[in-house]
């Protein structure tokens, strides 16, 4: 009997794994709207430490509820940084890549690494345009010496070589459009937050980056044609290129690998 019900039991422990694993990466979220409430800001002006309203800080020291998913100042209620429930939408969608893509552990962390920063650059590119270098330099970084530790561990030398080779290429490719088509190119934060997803997509082979650079163009038409529809945006309007991108590479790395 008691057999029995020790076997009847031991496999409810593998479905809790996800549930374990869901709610550790929400318990980053204050974390992730600190860095949109902060960084969401135009170009040139300070980062933001307070509301707006009522200057009121914002810190983890009182993450609740202006870093909760209420999104809310604790004094005046204004709201403070991304909208309520996106950072969390954004951040389950991430852990979702995470858990379909295909390809070594390290790899995989490699990935982690670079969604966690991506999920806050991408709220911010959509919400004043710019990627702060603050958030895109550590992304690139840590991509970088992941892959390398995955290479070491794995593979070998050559998938990251090819890997930091695509990151460079990409980034390079977005940076000369800047210095040739000036705002009708991609911005310097776009090139910079190409280093990590280039390096991300060309591990997988140069196909696969060649697939994530197609599929991040095509979002950022279909949002724009979607925008002109709707009569949000004119057609001499510079969109944000930052979260087709980081949605691009993170659906080709679950459709290719």
């Amino acid at each position: 009997m008691t057999a029995g019900r020790v076997r009847a039991a031991a496999p409810t422990a593998p479905a809790r794994r996800p549930v374990v694993r869901l709610s550790a990466a929400l318990a980053v979220v204050p974390l992730l709207r600190l860095a949109v409430a902060r960084y969401a800001v135009p170009p040139g002006v300070p980062d933001r430490v307070g509301c707006d309203g009522c200057g009121a800080p914002i810190g983890l020291d009182r993450p609740l509820p202006a870093l909760g998913p209420a999104a809310r100042c604790p004094s005046c209620r204004a709201r403070i940084g991304a909208t309520p429930m996106v950072v969390e939408v954004a951040l389950v969608a991430a852990v979702a890549t995470v858990a379909f893509t295909g390809g070594p552990a390290g790899v995989r962390v490699a990935v982690a690494w670079w969604l966690a920063w991506a999920v806050p650059l991408a709220l911010v590119d959509a919400a004043v345009h710019r990627l702060p270098d603050r958030l895109t330099w550590p992304a690139a970084a840590g991509v970088w010496v992941l892959l390398g530790v995955a290479g070491l561990a794995g593979p070998g030398a050559a998938a990251w070589l090819r890997a930091t080779a695509a990151g460079l290429a990409l980034g390079a490719g977005f940076a000369a459009t800047t210095l040739l088509l000036g705002r009708r190119g991609f911005g310097l934060g776009d090139a910079k937050l190409a280093l990590g997803a280039g390096a991300l997509l060309g591990w997988y082979g140069w196909p696969v980056l060649v697939a994530g650079l197609v599929l991040a163009v095509t979002l950022s038409a279909v949002a724009g044609l979607a925008l002109l529809a709707a009569r949000r945006v004119r057609w001499s309007s510079h969109l944000p290129f930052g979260p087709s991108l980081i949605v691009g590479t993170a659906l080709t790395l679950v459709l290719t690998t």
